[in-house]
């Protein structure tokens, strides 16, 4: 039977070994050494990249000649400049007409045209910095990129998410599984915290989250609408991460009201008020990316860890009879079942391909046939 032809396994474990490239988009300076111990805060690289050129056509605003701008300039190659600060100044004979061109940024003159009568002024350099993201040890130094840190640590995926990286102490606001979060369950204490629920998230619960200040929120579901309204547009699932909303989203389960995983759960509350780092971007197509919940483990011996090491998180099962997965693609996606069957023929579906299935009993005891690209092993 071939094992390739499925999306790689959803993660919850309680001790595994957690690696993360930290890279630079463009070239800089490394700031940390391997075997040096780091925060998720620590900066491990940074670069500078040249702000972008704006162009002010001085000759214009100033109602002269091109060739003429230079009588009026007020700056030369290399000044300094301010936003709304005069870069040239037009006066009549007897001073009655006065016109003057602002800048329109900060920057530094560039470059002085008296052919196209322009000024090009260069923005200051953007500063692009790279932090460590979970705590941990710097095992290796990528140069002029980046490091790869490691931690021993508890790891869990989600199935969905919106919102970047942010980091803060586990708080659980349900009591089981399937309880909804509403805003009553919301405080004044959750500000700065990583909020874990049960099967749903309410609207108006996620709103009082970002209120008082909660860096993210691990649920099982949340409606649709609910979602779409509180971001104020319909998002898709090309790629997340890049929103800009003050919070991070964990749906560990789907859409709808669902369940939290019980083994997902009993993890979460077992490290209650422990440092949790999440990043809720999602990436369901090419080049799977999941939403994840990352518990340092401070708690694990030298020796425990290396007895654990070769269980990395970047491992994976194959497939066989009784594999809980959970299903990717619509109609079914969200649901959990297990595997019954493995067809070995290939099998045409509704697109004409042929492709290699499986049949999957559902938490309800009804059985599917889908292809087996389109479900995802939960390793436990």
């Amino acid at each position: 039977m071939s094992s390739q032809a499925y999306t790689p396994g959803l993660k919850r474990k309680e001790k595994c070994v957690v690696k993360k490239v930290r890279k630079l988009p463009v070239p800089g300076e490394v700031l940390v050494k391997v075997g040096e111990t780091v925060s998720p805060d620590t900066v491990i690289a940074r670069a500078s990249v040249p702000g972008k050129p704006v162009t002010c056509n001085i000759a214009y605003k100033l109602g002269v000649d091109p060739n003429e701008i230079e009588r009026y300039i007020l700056k030369k190659f290399g000044d300094p400049i301010t936003e709304n600060e005069p870069i040239a100044l037009y006066k009549s004979l007897f001073g009655l007409i006065k016109r003057a061109c602002p800048s329109p940024c900060n920057g530094t003159i560039e470059h002085i045209s008296n052919v196209t009568g322009q000024v090009i002024i260069r923005e200051p350099p953007i500063e692009i910095e790279v932090n460590a993201y979970i705590p941990g040890t710097v095992i290796e130094t990528l140069p002029k990129e980046g490091a790869v840190i490691q931690s021993p640590a508890a790891f869990i995926q989600g199935i969905f998410g919106i919102g970047g990286e942010a980091y803060g102490e586990l708080m659980m606001v349900s009591e089981k599984p399937e309880d909804v979060v509403e805003p009553k369950n919301i405080t004044s204490d959750c500000k700065g915290k990583v909020l874990v629920g049960g099967a749903l998230v309410t609207g108006d619960a996620l709103r009082k989250a970002l209120e008082v200040g909660a860096k993210a929120i691990v649920v099982g579901g949340i409606n649709e609408m609910d979602l779409k309204n509180f971001l104020g547009y319909e998002i898709g699932v090309a790629i997340t991460g890049h929103e800009k909303i003050g919070l991070t989203l964990i749906l560990t389960e789907g859409f709808g009201e669902m369940r939290m995983l019980e083994n997902t759960f009993d993890i979460l509350k077992k490290f209650d008020g422990e440092l949790a780092c999440v990043n809720g971007a999602t990436q369901i197509r090419a080049g799977v990316l999941r939403p994840e919940v990352i518990i340092p483990r401070g708690d694990i011996s030298l020796d425990e860890f290396q007895e654990f090491e070769e269980d990395s998180c970047s491992q994976s099962t194959g497939l066989k009879v009784g594999t809980l997965v959970r299903i990717i693609r619509e109609p079914y996606f969200g649901a959990l079942g297990k595997v019954v069957r493995l067809p070995a023929k290939l099998q045409k579906i509704e697109t004409e391909s042929h492709v290699r299935v499986l049949e999957v009993e559902l938490k309800d005891k009804t059985r599917v046939t889908v292809p087996r690209a389109n479900v995802e092993i939960i390793e436990e």
